[in-house]
């Protein structure tokens, strides 16, 4: 790979930051865009802005052939059977939000079950709990191991007759931790149970095949893979989305309308309704484009190699401490620093133009596990190099440096005190 000449396709890598060079390591939280999705966006409004799938002028029909070309674009990616079963939402925390109440009014009732895990992200655990808590039903959950994988030693015992759906992370979006899917679906499908996906961290860095995986549900969100915010995919073999209701209502989701009654749209327009965020759609379209057109395993290799060089960094300070130690780690690692809140390295980091991610990224109870209230996240995409790498390292030269010199202070103080 010539990750300079990936680098040069993204304009915001070029600036200072607080007169440094800027080190992005929040890849997790929101990617960079690459020259070719900017244009998309710009050229969507200045030459095809119109309404899709409402008009036969000119514009409309631009609009809507490109629209739906990225649905094609989608299906590609996923290696999905069909475009059909691809639905555009605003990212995946509406897919989950979609398909937990869907699924929970159409096949939930008291009593039933859904599974998750410990290690997952807020938006795959609190849109279950309001589902369980609507359907009277209960929610269970895969534990963790010290490592940070997942204890699979029970998920038979788990999957239990009254388990309606598994919903579980492809990659921690906390430590990086790479879930074993296709065993855990395979486990779930003995049993007749549905599985999704959340791919959110996964997507942006290897190729994902859910007809292999045999996944029923898999969800993205595009400003994670080098898209606009404000868009992602749905992913759901078309036989679910055939069985479960529409999530909102409103225009072309529907065939026809009477004052007493409607009936509804075909897949996939049953789940997108109103006007949908058409420039991001393409947008997407673009970013895919963009992706796909580069070698994804050589990608795959280079992130892998920072995330070593990253670890190998961490474990020469004293005092940090990574999160776990799964089997397989991919993209990202969180760390703590003994002594020293994770927003104070942040804001210290930031002003070497080094961008770190502090808090509980939306994992409290992986948090809770591992005992800590936040941590440091470093995360990484294709356009980040060894430079990125050194620069952290220096910045937490100077964390460490500043806090030496506080704490020797603090010490003094206090004996001042005592005298």
């Amino acid at each position: 790979m010539n990750i300079e000449a990936i680098r040069n396709q993204f304009p915001i890598l070029h600036q200072t930051i607080r007169g440094k060079r800027l080190a992005y390591l929040d890849s997790a939280a929101t990617t960079q865009k690459p020259i070719a999705v900017l244009e998309s966006l710009q050229q969507y409004y200045s030459e095809k802005n119109a309404n899709i799938h409402r008009g036969i002028h000119y514009l409309s029909e631009t609009a809507t052939q490109a629209y739906e070309n990225t649905r094609i674009q989608v299906q590609q990616f996923l290696n999905a059977k069909e475009a059909k079963e691809c639905i555009f939402v605003r990212g995946t925390t509406e897919a989950i939000n979609l398909i937990a109440y869907c699924f929970g009014e159409a096949c939930v009732g008291p009593d039933d079950e859904i599974l998750i895990s410990e290690m997952e992200h807020h938006s795959n655990i609190v849109p279950w709990q309001m589902m369980a808590k609507r359907k009277r039903a209960k929610l269970k959950f895969i534990p963790l191991n010290k490592q940070g994988d997942l204890d699979l030693s029970t998920l038979d015992e788990l999957l239990s007759p009254r388990t309606k759906l598994l919903a579980i992370t492809h990659i921690s979006n906390a430590i990086g931790t790479l879930n074993p899917i296709k065993m855990i679906i395979d486990r779930a499908h003995a049993k007749d149970i549905p599985v999704l996906i959340d791919g959110a961290q996964a997507a942006p860095h290897f190729k994902i095949d859910v007809q292999a995986l045999d996944c029923d549900f898999y969800t993205f969100s595009g400003h994670k893979i080098y898209g606009p915010t404000g868009i992602g995919v749905l992913y759901g073999k078309a036989h679910w989305l055939e069985k479960l209701p529409p999530y909102q209502g409103g225009g072309n989701m529907i065939l026809k309308v009477s004052m007493h009654e409607t009936q509804y749209n075909q897949l996939p327009d049953k789940f997108e309704a109103g006007t949908p965020n058409i420039a991001a759609v393409i947008a997407l379209g673009s970013a895919l484009d963009f992706l796909m057109n580069l070698d994804r395993d050589a990608i795959h290799q280079h992130e892998q190699k920072l995330l070593h060089l990253t670890q190998e960094m961490l474990s020469n300070f004293p005092g940090i401490q990574i999160l776990g130690t799964p089997k397989e780690r991919l993209a990202l690692l969180s760390f703590t620093m003994a002594g020293i809140h994770s927003h104070d390295i942040a804001s210290i980091v930031d002003q070497a133009g080094v961008a770190l991610r502090a808090g509980h990224h939306c994992a409290m109870p992986l948090m809770d596990f591992f005992g800590v209230n936040a941590t440091n996240r470093v995360s990484l995409g294709l356009y980040n190099n060894e430079e990125d790498i050194e620069q952290l390292a220096r910045a937490l030269e100077q964390v460490q440096s500043l806090f030496k010199g506080r704490i020797k202070e603090q010490k003094g103080q206090k004996e001042q005190i005592k005298g």
